[in-house]
């Protein structure tokens, strides 16, 4: 059968082993070719192929549902489940999305771009289908690297108390999340793969083999090997049953027959059933299978080689590859500090502080809450923990921000990497709420660098505050190639803004990455006549207001520009703060307002959302032109005003 005729996972069902095996290899095709025009995630979704046939020949899909944790890990299900013909459209504007979109297939049938969800989603599944007295299988589909996430753990502790419940969680272990896994939970799981009781009963199963095809000794071969596995590992799956899970496995998660048989084996029980199913990320493709770090995503590459398409021209380095640079050059000097990070060292760029300085690097795995309140822990003795999660992710560790930071007003150092837009990942990754959600909190300082070299610089300020909680916000992608120091950076003052322009019409206060689209805006304006004051604002709180609120009343025209949510962002503070002062100008918000980004490139993200500088131009000229007149009434009856003031004394 050819997979571009498969519109619906049903039409799986009464395919033949070897006929399975050929659409794993055409998936396998159609993801490597795909990844490699237009980039994306690669290793995960190659190593669930077989994981995914064998699951969807057991279930009927018009009713059983199957919840997959973040979603990168999906592509074979996607392409077996309608979309295989507009696949190729993968992370584009209005393509196919890289994650789970309930709005985009009626079989996605939970959202997911963060890890560990998925077995608290099909738990209330499962629960909303008791309770409406109906009957279909619900599946959860996770990663050993989702496992631990503590809200998976939460899940797995409340449906291990409910046995008569039925909910089968597929464990897909490979050993890695998008870096190797962490922790005890993931050391225990390598020794159920790799114990030498379970060495023993594969050699065993190798040699049943040879019989297995007399039909009449089928039945009895089979328990026979039951009754073997239980008494050669006794202890595999301790863990899981002692929570209330029936446990089987580990099974060879790219092994059809053996997939399928036991996933209808455990159709069959009653209650919460974990099956772990031990695959190998990147399979069917060597390098990846090799790099298994390096090619969990991948931006467009050649497939013969693996290597990555040569750019035009070379770029500035990353914001991340700065930060992870100064961050150990820093560390060096000053053993207390500590950087942490929630399963993306590499993603972070504090993979440099690892390589250098192990003793100085904490990963905690995919558990975010837990990093933020260590970090806690580590700052009551003294140390200086730097904290850097993506701005999406850090999401998760909200309350721990709140409870356990800001209230007790430790100096732990936040570093929000893909702050802003993201581009292709789309709307669960878009770094667009930590300015609103932090900005309310009590004693955090909140600042952003208008590129790579002040990032250095805020570096020092954040590593040096110690007052309270401080965090940083820095964006996705390459720097703009200023120069850049390898020491002496000097602390910047807190709270302290800078002019870089001059004019008298309007007056532009910019936050962190839309510094130089003002900058650019304004030497357009001044082409039409249009002078303009440019402030990088560098802190969002505190703010400058010896510096804003007089200029402001001066200007009498303002304009704000952040790559966050408008609904109480950095130009929210802005306002809040002219009011504050009894300042009544008018004030223009740009930024991203109240709506999801859709994934797209960054450039046509901002283009829809008119933060690209041509556009911030002609709202300037259109609004310049309306207030105008009212401007220079305000500033006559400023005048009078005054002159009346000085002849009544």
């Amino acid at each position: 059968m050819n997979i571009s005729h498969i519109t619906h996972p049903n039409q799986l069902h009464g395919l033949s082993i070897l006929q399975l095996q050929d659409i794993a290899r055409q998936i396998r095709e159609k993801h490597l070719q795909t990844v490699a025009t237009s980039g994306g995630h690669l290793g995960a979704g190659l190593g669930v192929v077989e994981l995914t046939l064998g699951l969807y020949q057991t279930l009927d899909l018009d009713r059983d549902k199957v919840i997959w944790d973040v979603g990168h890990q999906a592509y074979p299900h996607k392409l077996l489940t309608g979309r295989y013909n507009r696949f190729h459209t993968l992370r584009q504007k209005d393509g196919i999305a890289g994650y789970l979109k309930r709005c985009e297939s009626p079989f996605d049938h939970f959202g997911a771009g963060h890890a560990s969800t998925s077995i608290s989603a099909a738990l209330g599944m499962a629960l909303a289908r008791d309770m409406k007295g109906e009957n279909f299988k619900v599946v959860a589909l996770i990663g050993d690297g989702a496992l631990t996430g503590g809200m998976a753990l939460e899940a797995i502790n409340h449906a291990g108390y409910l046995p008569r419940t039925n909910l089968l969680v597929v464990l897909n272990d490979n050993e890695m999340s998008i870096s190797p896994n962490v922790g005890a939970l993931s050391s225990h799981l390598n020794q159920l793969r790799f114990s030498s009781s379970l060495q023993l009963l594969k050699k065993l199963e190798e040699q049943f083999e040879t019989i297995m095809h007399i039909d009449c000794l089928l039945p009895e071969l089979n328990r026979l090997k039951q009754g073997i596995k239980r008494l050669a590992v006794p202890k595999v799956g301790a863990v899981f049953e002692e929570l209330g899970f029936t446990y089987m496995g580990p099974i060879d998660g790219h092994n059809l027959e053996e997939l399928i048989a036991t996933f209808e084996q455990a159709h069959q029980q009653v209650g919460p059933l974990l099956v772990h199913v031990a695959t190998v990320k990147g399979k069917g493709y060597e390098i990846a299978e090799q790099e298994k770090v390096g090619y969990h995503a991948q931006s467009k590459f050649d497939l013969a080689t693996g290597k990555a398409i040569a750019k035009s021209s070379p770029k500035p380095p990353s914001y991340f590859k700065v930060f992870g640079d100064t961050l150990t050059k820093i560390a060096v000097s000053n053993p207390k500090v500590i950087g942490i990070t929630a399963a993306m060292s590499t993603g972070t760029g504090l993979d440099i502080l690892h390589k250098q300085l192990p003793q100085q690097f904490i990963d905690v795995g995919i558990a975010e809450q837990h990093a933020v309140t260590l970090s806690a822990g580590l700052a009551c003795e003294g140390m200086r923990p730097v904290v850097a999660i993506y701005s999406t992710f850090l999401q998760r560790g909200y309350d721990q921000i709140v409870h356990d930071v800001c209230i007790q007003n430790l100096p732990v150092f936040f570093c929000m990497d893909r702050a802003g837009i993201v581009g292709a990942d789309g709307p669960t990754h878009q770094g667009m709420y930590d300015i609103a959600y932090l900005r309310c909190l009590p004693n955090i300082v909140l600042m952003a660098p208008k590129d790579e070299a002040e990032l250095q610089q805020m570096l020092v300020t954040g590593i040096n505050y110690t007052n309270g909680p401080i965090a940083m916000r820095y964006p996705r992608g390459n720097g703009y190639g200023v120069p850049l120091r390898t020491e002496g950076w000097e602390p910047l003052p807190i709270g302290k803004a800078e002019i870089l322009r001059t004019g008298d019409d309007v007056l532009m206060v910019a936050y962190g990455s839309m510094v130089h689209p003002a900058l650019q805006s304004a030497a357009i304006l001044s082409e039409h006549g249009i002078k303009a004051t440019v402030v990088n604002a560098r802190f969002a709180k505190p703010l400058d207001t010896e510096l804003i609120v007089p200029l402001a009343k001066q200007i009498g025209r303002v304009f704000t520009l952040e790559e966050g949510c408008l609904m109480g962002g950095f130009g929210s503070a802005v306002v809040e703060t002219l009011l504050d002062h009894h300042v009544v100008v008018p004030v223009i918000r740009i930024g991203v307002p109240d709506q999801l980004v859709e994934h797209a490139t960054p450039e046509e993200s901002n283009l829809e959302l008119g933060l690209t500088s041509p556009q911030i131009v002609e709202r300037v000229r259109a609004q310049f032109q309306q207030t105008k007149l009212g401007v220079q009434v305000l500033r006559n009856s400023t005048l009078n005003s005054k002159t009346n003031t000085a002849i009544r004394s």
